[in-house]
């Protein structure tokens, strides 16, 4: 059931690509995808926990092959773990994987920024990856660092704390009644449009080969953001510039 994943362009590490022929980076709703079962485990705990954890996914990934298109890449906050489950899931047969606790990833933005870059350098250049959390202002950093789809669930998620996803800010509509008296289900509609407004805006900038510069606009937008783009810039400009076209 693996889906063919062709890479058309990159703008820096982010790649526009087909997925079975539709374009990404692009949307997934949970429940349209086939995803193996895993043994989830929480970010920060302890490495034979962790290792357990990988081990359970690993068999369970193998166990339902036939019938899953889609692995998680568990490991909790070891990079080494990540990539072993990596690795073992690519030669079960998998080319695309959901990265666990992508949450609390994007609270601590030194181990976003190592465990994305480590696992896109190790994996094979069909395998595509899909973040299943994410703020709208991280959607085109991560992108530019090689996340190639998300997952709709945040906005389902945060229409429950009735908070409001904007490309450029999340709001607390107790504190800032932007809506009055909208509904849970309106709000989460409202956080899937802007939601898919984001993925159109990052898909015209790599058209435009400028999502560099929507990073960049976006990067001050919350303090995880800004330490996000200057630890990948200092620690990983090799990455970035593989890929990034010269004038």
């Amino acid at each position: 059931m693996i889906k063919k994943f062709e890479i058309k362009s990159h703008d820096g590490p982010g790649r526009i690509g087909k997925l079975d022929g539709e374009p990404t980076p692009k949307l997934f709703n949970r429940k349209d995808l086939q995803i193996a079962p895993n043994q989830g485990s929480a970010y920060n705990v302890d490495e034979e926990i962790a290792q357990f954890n990988v081990k359970e996914t690993i068999r369970l990934a193998k166990e339902h092959v036939d019938k899953c298109d889609i692995a998680v890449i568990q490991g909790s906050k070891y990079i080494d773990l990540r990539i072993e489950c990596l690795k073992q899931l690519e030669e079960i047969g998998y080319n695309g994987f959901i990265i666990a606790n992508g949450d609390s990833l994007l609270t601590n933005p030194r181990e976003l920024v190592e465990i994305v870059t480590s696992l896109k350098k190790g994996a094979k250049k069909n395998s595509y990856f899909i973040f299943p959390f994410t703020e709208l202002s991280f959607m085109p950093i991560l992108t530019y660092m090689g996340i190639d789809a998300f997952l709709t669930d945040s906005a389902n998620y945060y229409s429950y704390l009735n908070i409001l996803q904007t490309p450029t800010k999340a709001y607390d509509l107790n504190s800032y009644p932007i809506y009055e008296n909208i509904s849970r289900e309106e709000l989460e509609e409202k956080n899937l449009e802007n939601m898919e407004f984001v993925i159109r805006e990052i898909h015209a900038h790599m058209k435009n080969r400028s999502l560099r510069n929507l990073v960049e606009e976006r990067s001050g937008t919350t303090p995880q953001n800004i330490s996000t783009l200057k630890i990948l810039d200092r620690n990983h400009m090799d990455y970035l510039l593989e890929y990034t076209q010269l004038f």
